[in-house]
C-alpha cells in the first residue's frame, strides 16, 4: 500500500478533505483549546480524532481550514503537524502539504512487535495494577459489547483500543500509557483497509472477553498465550489484506 507522502510524490489521485463528521468532531474540540493552546494540545485533538477514526488515511489535511476550525495560529498547527509527522500519522510532502498517513505492512510488522512488548508488560503487572486499572479492562470490553450490540462498529473498533491501552496501562508506566496512546492511534489507520469492520473486528471483541475474564481470574500466563495468538493472527489479518490491495 503507497503511503499518502508516495501518493502525492508520484502524482496519485488527488487526496480528499476530511469529511463532514470529522469537521463536526474538530470544531467540538475547539472548545478544549485555550488561546494560549499549545502546539501539543493541538497535536493531542488531532491524534484522538485519527485513533477514533474520524480523520482516515490519506485524508488531506488543509493548514486554512484546520486552524480556522480550531481556532489557532497557523503556526501552531504547523508544529502540531510536525509532531505527528514523527509519530508516523502524519505524511508530509514539500509545497504539497499534509495529509493522513495510509500505513504500509512494514509498518504494521513494527506497531505489533512493540505493541507485544508493551501489551505483555502490562498483563505481567497485573496483579500489582491498582483496582482501578483493572476495572479499566473490564469496562474496556463491555463498552465494546455495547457498540456490537447496536451494530456501531466503528465505535466497536475504538472500545477495542481501549481495551489494548487498558491492558498496557496495567504496567502502571506513564510513559507506557504515553507510548501505547499513540502506538494505538497509528493502529487505527491499519483498521481502515479491512473490508468489513464487523467481520474483522467480532472475533476479535470475543477474544477480548476471554482475555478479561483470564485476568479477573489470576489467570496470567493463560491471558498472555492468548494475547500471543491474538496478536499474531491480527497481524496477520491486517498485513495480508494490504498485500490483497497492494500487492
Amino acid at each position: 500500500m503507497r503511503s499518502a507522502s508516495t501518493a502525492l510524490r508520484q502524482g496519485g489521485p488527488a487526496l480528499s478533505g476530511p469529511t463532514a463528521h470529522a469537521i463536526a468532531a474538530l470544531t467540538a474540540d475547539r472548545g478544549l483549546l485555550a488561546r494560549t493552546s499549545t502546539a501539543d494540545r493541538v497535536a493531542d485533538v488531532l491524534r484522538t480524532r485519527i485513533a477514533e477514526g474520524a480523520l482516515k488515511p490519506g485524508t488531506r489535511l488543509s493548514e486554512a481550514s484546520i486552524s480556522a476550525v480550531l481556532g489557532v495560529s497557523r503556526n501552531t498547527l504547523r508544529e502540531a503537524f510536525r509532531l505527528l509527522v514523527q509519530e508516523h500519522l502524519l505524511a508530509h510532502e514539500m509545497n504539497r502539504g499534509v495529509a493522513v498517513r495510509e500505513l504500509t505492512a512494514a509498518d504494521v510488522a513494527d506497531v505489533f512487535r512493540a505493541r507485544r512488548a508493551l501489551e505483555g508488560a502490562g498483563l505481567r503487572n497485573a496483579a500489582a495494577a491498582s483496582p482501578e486499572l483493572r476495572t479499566a479492562v473490564q469496562e474496556a470490553v463491555a463498552a465494546g459489547e455495547r457498540a456490537a450490540g447496536a451494530r456501531e462498529w466503528s465505535a466497536v473498533a475504538t472500545a477495542d483500543l481501549h481495551f489494548h491501552r487498558a491492558l498496557a496501562e496495567l504496567a502502571g508506566s506513564v510513559r507506557v500509557d504515553e507510548f501505547m496512546r499513540r502506538l494505538l492511534a497509528e493502529l487505527r489507520l491499519a483498521f481502515h483497509v479491512m473490508p468489513s469492520l464487523s467481520e474483522f473486528h467480532e472475533p476479535y471483541l470475543r477474544r477480548n472477553r476471554v482475555i478479561a475474564d483470564l485476568l479477573a481470574a489470576g489467570d496470567v500466563v493463560a491471558a498472555e498465550r492468548e494475547l500471543a495468538d491474538y496478536l499474531d493472527t491480527a497481524e496477520r489479518q491486517i498485513t495480508d489484506r494490504m498485500r490483497e490491495v497492494d500487492p
